[in-house]
């Protein structure tokens, strides 16, 4: 192709410049312990951008959905459907309570769990549902809800890819009983390490304050609700320092021109690369009408697991990082053995062929040529 080559990584975390004019201030409030200016500032975004009743800053979504499995008071021959396609915190939050994990494959279309296969999976165990809304495309959560009412469990959201994202005009992250958020370094707006849980039902409010502050009702101490504060409830430590909220905020100030960037670049690759795929070479990811699309990631679909291995290494050869993403859970070496469903046949495949490619504000137009020019040489030869 006769173009020097470039290395791109696969992610590099994007600074708006105020980040550490913030942590600056959050040091000089001499309050740079949990719930100060900061986190104050985030809740109080959250809370009137998107509408979410209740808001809760926390050190990562592990964190957020550790705590809803609390709230929900999982425990030992509870059930919790979870998608078989997502990360190990999906699981891992509620296997730590005692419960029996129920994986359910994806949809043909998308790699979100298949609602359609959810009812049959339901028990009188089930206690809870656990929807992950992958790359921000919002599953189909209207005939979830209705199943929720009438079989009585819980719907947790695992919505760690959809900052900004929406079902039918509705927020991702208000549509469950709790939702949970991520802020690592690889999510739209970031605090390096960081998370939030969504309260949306209020029975739930009061509680996860004492969960979140290690079993103790000191938030209520510190608002002047009660005279002294002690130990009411089990917990942990989930509250993060405010300079992690010092961070973040800088990064919430900026959400607009972010998501603008971030919805340019998909743009991109979607109309660069539309040739190979109306050839059929690869899929796209594909948004339902019901959702939107908040850019959080780009990804193809390979016909197979060798022609992405070798896609892999041809891209990586000419200094460009495109990565896989989950492994199917039921596959997992830690819980093979404990699940005994059978074969998760979409999961598996986007295991074998889904491909992310870079996707980071700082992406330039060379860049992106670069990536996509090299696609196309990959597939010409």
């Amino acid at each position: 192709m006769g173009k020097e080559k470039k290395h791109i990584g696969f992610n590099k975390p994007y600074l708006t410049g105020k980040e550490t004019e913030y942590i600056l201030e959050s040091v000089k409030s001499r309050k740079i312990s949990g719930d100060g200016l900061f986190t104050k500032k985030c809740h109080e975004f959250f809370e009137k951008r998107f509408g979410f009743k209740k808001v809760l800053l926390t050190t990562s979504c592990t964190d957020a959905l550790e705590m809803a499995a609390i709230l929900i008071d999982t425990k030992e021959g509870d059930e919790i459907i979870v998608p078989a396609y997502t990360f190990v915190s999906s699981a891992n939050a509620f296997v730590l309570r005692g419960a029996r994990i129920i994986f359910c494959d994806s949809e043909d279309e998308t790699p979100n769990i298949d609602i359609k296969k959810i009812e049959k999976l339901l028990t009188p165990k089930t206690k809870a549902v656990v929807v992950v809304h992958y790359a921000g495309i919002a599953v189909d959560m209207d005939p979830l809800i209705e199943l929720s009412r009438k079989h009585n469990f819980f719907i947790i959201e695992d919505a760690a890819h959809s900052i900004d994202s929406y079902y039918k005009g509705r927020p991702l992250g208000s549509l469950g009983h709790l939702a949970a958020f991520s802020f690592h370094e690889t999510k739209n707006v970031i605090s390096g390490e960081g998370g939030m849980i969504v309260i949306n039902d209020e029975r739930f409010s009061g509680r996860a304050e004492i969960i979140r502050e290690k079993g103790t009702n000191r938030s209520a101490f510190f608002r002047g609700e009660v005279d002294k504060y002690g130990w009411v409830d089990i917990g942990s430590s989930f509250l993060p320092s405010d300079i992690l909220a010092a961070f973040l905020f800088a990064q919430l100030e900026n959400l607009d021109d972010i998501q603008n960037k971030r919805k340019y670049i998909w743009n991109y690759y979607f109309n660069k690369l539309m040739p190979l795929k109306e050839k059929g070479l690869f899929k796209y990811s594909f948004i339902p009408e019901y959702a939107t699309n908040n850019a959080h990631m780009f990804f193809i679909e390979c016909r197979n697991e060798k022609e992405r291995g070798e896609l892999i290494s041809y891209l990586k050869e000419n200094g460009v990082y495109a990565v896989f993403h989950y492994l199917s859970l039921n596959e997992s070496p830690y819980y093979r053995d404990k699940c005994d469903q059978a074969e998760m046949t979409n999961s598996d495949r986007y295991t074998d062929c889904l491909l992310r490619l870079p996707m980071y504000y700082e992406l330039s137009d060379e860049d992106l040529e670069y990536v996509t020019d090299h696609i196309f040489e990959f597939y010409k030869n």
